[in-house]
């Protein structure tokens, strides 16, 4: 067995740099469309309807590539949350 020592502010440092990593990482791997399992969870809704109606309401954007495949923005279901956001005091 090998063990390796560090100082504690290199160790710290080491720690900061690969959260920084797994971040980058993360960001790079999020696709632009998801399903609507994704949404229904981001959104914390059960029903299909809802979805349904944010559509038919314009309020998210979507892609339908074919018939039985609908697959939503994410950027637009995470501006939705947004300006649906209430302030604090």
């Amino acid at each position: 067995m090998e063990v390796i020592c560090l100082e504690s502010d290199a160790f710290y440092s080491l720690i900061d740099e690969v959260v920084t990593r797994l971040r980058e990482m993360d960001n790079h791997q999020q696709d632009k469309w998801i399903q609507d399992h994704e949404v229904m969870r981001m959104l914390g809704v059960k029903s299909k309807v809802t979805l349904q109606k944010l559509r038919d309401e314009r309020k998210i954007r979507f892609s339908q590539p074919q018939k039985r495949i609908i697959l939503y923005d994410r950027e637009s279901v995470l501006e939705y949350i947004e300006t649906h956001a209430n302030e604090t005091f």
